[in-house]
């Protein structure tokens, strides 16, 4: 069979490629496997239109295997892995699409540690789909999880230990991007004493994502400008990565913020380890800037999945990726674009600077990036055409640069990075490796 598992679970058009007969199986397909009957299990989803349906879809394959449902309603996919542990549940299911357009949706796993599944669980649940077991003698109950929201919101503000911190006078502008985070996010920051101006914080299925939030930056740059806020922050659909605008307008991404977070720990002595991890997309300049102050930086393909588990591995305290899916493992095993906000807000509390002027000690190198759609973007990746283009632009950037040319795993598309101290050469060679791609498709 086809897989259908990406790199961040099951996404795709809903009702086409992500139906309501695909949710009942593989729900009824993860119970088989991960789920002793008589179990838990916690469903939660974002704003889609397409959300009730699979919800209800994924609870009753659940329940027919036996298994007792508790739904969380509209809520960040990064509140299920804290709320899976809370309530000792066996697994957690999220449906949603992140940051994708909102006519998509999807399903992901956790496990009951809260962390997402192995590409080989995700393989076992592919294979028992084909022959799915019978349904279970005893009918799972399914029931609304109590104050969901409200005890993920009263876990993030737990996270804080600074016992002085206090955002008065701090304006800042909030784009919840119409998904999860909207009902908690604003909350959250003005527990803090924060001046908080919400921008897309409605729960709106139709425009999730749509010129909005984390990959859409502009709405708030424009507002950080022209409000003369002290800092802009864009959560996506599902809430768990998060992207920084500075007062100037500037974009503090996930490098930067990996970086700010490891050097402050490693100033006051609190990283231990001394490893952050990240991926092959994070920048070189992220790399060098911990080399220079003692800290290795560890890649690993794209995924927070792959991030999670090789921080499990080395014990890494902070780990993620360029997009803004942040890992802060000593509170959480899963990236948590809130968590990730309201920890850089207290680093720039304890250090005294704002967060913009701590980026400054990460100088980044230029960057090159395209993502092309493509029809089917790992046949393409053979094309000789493009393995022909890919070898010429690694010659060219030597070893003082980078190139990463990948197929998406949640996007029918291929995306290009290149990276070179040159920013000439990394526009260059980016737009050849895309004239490649184009003329074979």
């Amino acid at each position: 069979m086809t897989t259908l598992f990406g790199t961040d679970g099951v996404r795709g058009r809903a009702n086409e490629h992500v139906t309501a007969e695909l949710a009942l199986s593989l729900a009824r397909a993860a119970a088989s496997l991960l789920v002793p009957t008589g179990g838990r299990v916690i469903i939660g989803r974002d704003t889609r239109l397409s959300g009730p349906m699979l919800e209800g879809a994924m609870a009753a394959g659940f329940a027919s295997a036996g298994v007792d449902v508790l739904l969380a309603g509209i809520i960040p996919t990064p509140a299920i892995s804290f709320l899976i542990k809370d309530e000792r549940a066996n697994l957690g299911a999220v449906i949603s699409a992140s940051h994708n357009e909102p006519a998509d949706n999807g399903i992901k796993f956790f496990d009951r540690n809260g962390m997402k599944l192995t590409v080989e669980q995700e393989h076992a649940i592919e294979d028992v789909l084909v022959n799915l077991p019978p349904r279970a003698p005893r009918v799972g109950s399914i029931a609304p999880l109590p104050a969901a929201a409200t005890r993920y919101a009263a876990f993030l503000t737990g996270t804080i230990e600074s016992e002085d911190i206090d955002l008065s006078g701090l304006k800042i502008i909030v784009d919840c991007a119409y998904g999860a985070t909207g009902a908690i996010a604003p909350h959250v920051l003005r527990h803090f004493n924060a001046h908080v101006v919400e921008m897309h914080t409605a729960p709106d299925g139709e425009r999730i994502n749509q010129e909005c939030g984390s990959t859409h930056l502009e709405v708030l740059r424009k507002t950080v400008l022209s409000q003369h806020a002290d800092l802009g922050i864009a959560f996506d659909g599902d809430g768990d990565r998060v992207l920084l605008i500075s007062p100037s307008g500037d974009t503090l991404d996930g490098d930067r913020m990996m970086g700010i977070a490891a050097l402050h720990m490693k100033l006051k002595g609190t990283l231990d380890p001394k490893i952050v991890v990240a991926t092959v997309m994070s920048n070189m300049g992220l790399e060098y800037a911990l080399a220079e102050a003692g800290v290795e930086m560890l890649r690993t393909p794209v995924g927070d999945r792959h991030v999670a588990q090789t921080m499990l591995a080395h014990k890494a305290q902070i780990g993620g990726e360029q997009s803004g899916h942040i890992i802060f493992s000593d509170h959480s095993p899963t990236g948590d674009g809130m968590l990730t906000a309201i920890k850089l807000l207290e680093i720039s509390h304890e250090r005294g600077r704002p967060l913009h002027r701590l980026a400054e000690e990460i100088p980044l190198y230029p960057q090159a990036r395209k993502d092309i759609a493509v029809a089917e973007p790992g046949k393409l990746m053979t094309h000789p055409q493009v393995l022909s283009a890919i070898e010429k632009a690694e010659k060219r950037l030597g070893t003082e640069g980078r190139l990463v040319v990948r197929p998406s795993g949640t996007q029918p598309m291929i995306r290009i990075l290149a990276e070179a101290a040159d920013e000439t050469l990394c526009n260059r060679v980016c737009a050849q490796i895309t004239a490649a791609i184009e003329g074979a498709k």
